[in-house]
């Protein structure tokens, strides 16, 4: 459920940012003086690393994105506890939501920019999507419930 909620966000927030507010024909929109709405196109993989247009490199992209997503469903289904597979569910829906960007697009979407502004200098954070969002609160849903979770029972 997690999976199918995070990816209906997820592919919703794009689609209304692309065709109903038309962030592509706007710039960058100023939400607040630390948050602003531009549009980003992210060839590479997490915070933009790898960026290649290259076909076969969004290709071999697009095939690891669907194993990892095939062997954390198999961890989801084989989980112990509920916020591990909810954490999974929110990594699997995020993963495939920028996954169909990068089928649809040949990028992901990313929209969301944080910045401050210290002695007259702008620091940013990197471009964003919804999908992002809930993978990272995915991984640290895992790591909570790894560390800090119900222990396993002992076996006898």
């Amino acid at each position: 459920m997690a999976a199918v909620a995070t990816l209906a966000f997820d592919q919703a927030s794009k689609l209304w940012l692309l065709y109903v507010f038309d962030l592509a024909n706007r710039g960058a929109v100023r939400v607040t003086p630390f948050f602003d709405l531009v549009l980003a196109w992210n060839l590479g993989i997490s915070f933009g690393w790898f960026q290649s247009d290259n076909q076969l490199a969004q290709l071999a992209l697009m095939a690891i994105k669907a194993i990892a997503v095939i062997v954390l469903g198999i961890w989801m289904a084989r989980s112990s506890t509920l916020l591990a597979t909810l954490a999974l569910g929110l990594i699997i829906g995020g993963a495939v939501g920028n996954g169909i960007d990068r089928f649809v697009h040949g990028a992901v979407v990313d929209f969301a920019l944080f910045h401050i502004e210290i002695g007259g200098k702008t620091f940013n954070w990197y471009v964003f999507n919804l999908a992002d969002v809930a993978i990272v609160a995915g991984v640290a849903g895992l790591l909570y419930d790894s560390f800090l979770g119900v222990p396993a029972a002992k076996a006898p």
